[in-house]
């Protein structure tokens, strides 16, 4: 029997999110960076990758497109800020007694080369977007 074409196309976007993912995850050791998590998930969202280099903690979003810019843009409002409450709830279980910084990248991934993009962009305090910041 065959399979629905909206399931193949779900299964390839994921695919090729995995494969974006793997690159990130490779550029971003090379770079001397240690991955801590991958593919956290919580009931506020996920993050793709978290990684630490000295004092600071990167929660990196990966997006793959047809350029680095795309990849930029595709960055929402709303995904920043799922992931910045994703990334609170992993300060609050894992990030005890860390005293370092934390920010979050991105890693754009266009034509099969990943770019980093350091400090892409910062939450604004108590934006909701949608997205229920006070869980917890």
């Amino acid at each position: 029997m065959a399979r629905p074409r909206s399931l193949n196309r779900r299964q390839a976007a994921e695919r090729a999110g995995r494969r974006a993912e793997g690159l990130a995850a490779l550029l971003l050791t090379f770079k001397g960076y240690r991955i801590l998590a991958w593919r956290f998930r919580c009931e506020a969202g996920e993050i793709d990758l978290i990684t630490q280099r000295g004092g600071t903690i990167a929660f990196v979003e990966v997006k793959s497109r047809p350029t680095h810019d795309e990849g930029l843009w595709a960055v929402t409002s709303v995904g920043e800020a799922r992931i910045a409450a994703a990334a609170g709830l992993w300060q609050a279980r894992f990030g005890r007694g860390f005293r370092g910084t934390y920010r979050y990248d991105v890693v754009t991934v266009a034509r099969g080369w990943p770019k980093h993009h350091p400090d892409a962009w910062r939450p604004e305090p108590g934006r909701k977007d949608g997205v229920n910041l006070d869980i917890f």
